[in-house]
């Protein structure tokens, strides 16, 4: 027994080297995802002009940032159909992480908007997921959010952007659904709302919920029918390359832990590599998001939003973005060049991941593929709630390099205890 009992603490004590760099390791990725930017000067404000013929659509942003996705494909939809004032608004206009380090300047603080709009609330506000969902540092905007509700706002919450809605109490009562990884969670935290499984979007009214990341996607397409008409509906899916707009899309059932491929490359990953995202005037929205997103949730790299002159940029329908370092300055690994900027130079060689027609997200996907392997980007596709019929999958069947290091470790600290052993015994008096 006692054999037994050392054996099994030296399997321990070895197994805690891999478990620790395993923590180490997905505590870093995680805190890469959210982390906010340097200090910078705010630039001028330049929102669009308001049209008072046209409803206003606004997508909130709190103070810790949001989801890039969340944020910037509900806001090129609206912002394309040319029949909304479309505006991103937060507490304070300053600039806000998007998850991957992409900092967005909102358009207008919430005082800003109120002097815009006067006592007439918003036609739509568009609800993201926010990283401190359900922490008091989102007060504010669950405040906000009350008041712009009792006022008449129609409201449409974007994946996990239906637990801020649930945390601010909008949602007692009425079905609604979110992430397929957080709706056990959510049922328990908020079991005073109908959480929904198996449906893209759910709508309540004056209330859409919608599923997993990119099905914010079909419930913005469905509000821009319902206030808008279904042909305007279909122009905007069309000019994102969203072709299942009309069809029935699965969604995943809920999980409670990810894929094994995303578990490896959290957890021993240890030397990601460090890839510059080139911000250039005139971007797609949604071509920005396909990439901070894409590499992000694959959990095998970590983004930095550079520019060529350190000056912010501004996106094809106006939003404005500040980079975190020069081309020049950064020290990356790779670089991706989203959206039909060409002829890049300095740094490493561009990736040009938008390389053919089609949604962004359909080729940044196929793109991290051929870079990882292809569990990798199943499992991304999986989390964004991407339907796999558009994006090749090509590459390396699995993560073998960061799979190989636990095993590594494992079998040269059982050599070392097989060594141990017999040293031990060959020193005994025969």
């Amino acid at each position: 027994m006692r054999t037994f009992l050392k054996w099994f603490a030296l399997v321990v004590a070895v197994l805690a080297v891999p478990a620790v760099g395993a923590t180490v390791s997905a505590l870093s990725a995680f805190d890469a995802l959210y982390s906010p930017g340097p200090d910078r000067p705010v630039p001028a404000a330049a929102p669009p002009a308001h049209d008072p013929a046209k409803p206003t659509a606004v997508v909130v942003v709190g103070d810790r940032g949001a989801v890039v996705s969340d944020t910037l494909a509900p806001y090129e939809i609206l912002a394309a159909t040319g029949r909304f004032n479309v505006y991103t608004v937060a507490p304070k206009r300053e600039p806000k992480p998007l998850t991957g380090g992409l900092d967005l300047v909102p358009d207008l603080s919430f005082a800003d908007l109120a002097t815009r709009l006067g006592p007439k609330a918003p036609d739509l506000v568009v609800v993201p997921a926010l990283p401190d969902v359900g922490e008091p540092s989102t007060e504010p905007v669950k405040q906000w959010l009350r008041v712009q509700a009792a006022n008449g706002a129609k409201l449409l919450s974007v994946c996990n952007g239906g637990g801020v809605l649930a945390s601010a109490g909008l949602l007692d009562g009425r079905p609604a659904t979110a992430h397929w990884l957080k709706l056990d969670a959510f049922s328990g935290d908020y079991p005073a709302v109908h959480w929904v499984r198996g449906q893209r979007f759910v709508d309540d009214g004056d209330v859409v919920t919608t599923a997993g990341i990119l099905s914010g996607v079909d419930g913005t397409l469905h509000w821009v029918e319902r206030l808008a008409g279904r042909e305007v509906a279909a122009d905007a899916a069309k000019a994102i390359g969203w072709s299942r707009y009309g069809t029935t899309v699965p969604v995943h059932a809920p999980e409670s832990m990810p894929d094994a491929a995303a578990i490896v490359n959290a957890a021993f990953r240890w030397d990601p590599d460090d890839i510059g995202v080139l911000l250039a005037n005139g971007v797609g929205e949604i071509e920005l998001a396909s990439v901070f997103d894409t590499e992000g949730q694959s959990l095998s790299s970590r983004t930095l939003a550079v520019s060529t002159d350190g000056a912010p940029i501004r996106s094809r329908h106006g939003l404005t973005f500040v980079p975190r370092a020069t081309l020049a300055d950064a020290d990356l690994d790779r670089l991706i060049v989203p959206g039909a900027t060409r002829g890049v130079t300095g740094g490493p060689e561009p990736e040009y991941v938008h390389d053919r027609p089609g949604f962004a997200y359909d080729t940044a996907v196929s793109a991290l593929s051929r870079r990882t392997d292809v569990a990798t980007a199943r499992w991304t596709a999986k989390v964004l709630e991407l339907p796999t019929d558009g994006a090749g999958f090509e590459g390396r069947a699995w993560p073998w390099w960061p799979t190989a290091l636990p095993v590594a470790l494992v079998l040269l600290g059982a050599a070392a205890l097989v060594v141990v052993r017999r040293v031990r015994a060959a020193r005994r008096p025969g």
